[in-house]
């Protein structure tokens, strides 16, 4: 259910209210959700599914919080089991099961660091056992280390960055690949970083240029096996990780440099991810599709 604290009251106001967080802030990547204030909305109650992936089973990678709870839960409610993968929020990872397990549907969590090559065959091998099959997958893992100069971005941290960001997207899709059926789907999360720039994350945001270019040249590859392959772009949500990215005064402002002056909630992303994974984008592949609030970007 969507939590009755007033930052979903202000958001529901047909004008554009400033609407700001709390300062907070975790010290350890990818973060915690049950640990936020306010804590994200995941679920919204007035989504009715309607059938779309009824009998499909996805892998959601980064799937215990924020943006992959949200499509975890919006699959379930459209009929599909998820295999949530995750690195260590084993709480969290627990809740997302709790709630798809409500509307009727399996949950099989799976922890793990996807930047070892060997885990995503372990996911897809897991995955396999536990339902059978495999329809959709779903790469929404990553992490980001603000950082004023490219000269303060260690190689430590460049090479963490890449091998969490976009390197298990090579991996999970060779992994998954010799299981995917036509009609299966392939879903990226970018970023609206990819596309705009950002000043603090330089690293970040030129692996989700890597992601964009990724899901164009595969999903050309692709296309004749009958594969789709896709991506969302959001723009600043409501997430994990962005209290353990950012420092606490940051957060005060997070979201308000949108024409919509607030930041989003994962469940404003979760239906993006269904009509990707449905036959209602039976027509679209190789594109990246823009949930931002607003913000215009190049595409």
């Amino acid at each position: 259910m969507i939590p009755t604290y007033p930052y979903y009251s202000q958001m529901t106001q047909c004008k554009q209210v400033p609407i700001t967080f709390p300062p907070q802030h975790q010290n350890r990547q990818p973060g915690l959700e049950y640990l936020m204030n306010p804590v994200p909305i995941s679920d919204n109650p007035e989504y009715r599914g309607s059938g779309k992936l009824a009998g499909k089973v996805a892998i959601i990678t980064g799937g215990d919080s924020g943006i992959g709870r949200a499509v975890s839960i919006a699959f379930a409610k459209e009929g599909a089991d998820v295999a949530i993968v995750y690195l260590y929020e084993r709480e969290d990872a627990m809740a997302t099961a709790e709630m798809v397990a409500a509307y009727g549907r399996q949950c099989l969590p799976i922890e793990g660091d996807l930047r070892r090559p060997a885990f995503s065959a372990e996911v897809v091998h897991r995955t396999l056992t536990h339902f059978g099959k495999i329809d959709t997958l779903v790469l929404n893992q990553g992490v980001q280390f603000p950082q004023t100069s490219i000269l303060d971005i260690s190689d430590e941290q460049l090479e963490n960055t890449y091998r969490t960001n976009i390197f298990p997207h090579f991996y999970m899709t060779k992994a998954a690949l010799p299981h995917l059926c036509p009609g299966s789907t392939i879903i990226s999360t970018a970023s609206v970083t990819a596309y705009a720039g950002a000043p603090l994350l330089v690293d970040y945001s030129s692996t989700k240029g890597a992601i964009v270019s990724f899901t164009r040249s595969l999903s050309l590859q692709l296309v004749d096996k009958g594969i789709r392959v896709n991506a969302v772009a959001p723009g600043p949500i409501w997430t994990p990780l962005i209290v353990s990215s950012y420092s606490a005064e940051y957060v005060k402002t997070f979201g308000l440099e949108t024409p919509m002056k607030r930041a989003g909630q994962p469940f404003e992303l979760a239906p993006t991810y269904v009509y990707l994974a449905s036959d209602d984008s039976s027509f679209v592949t190789g594109q990246v599709l823009h949930v931002n609030g607003g913000i215009m970007t190049e595409t």
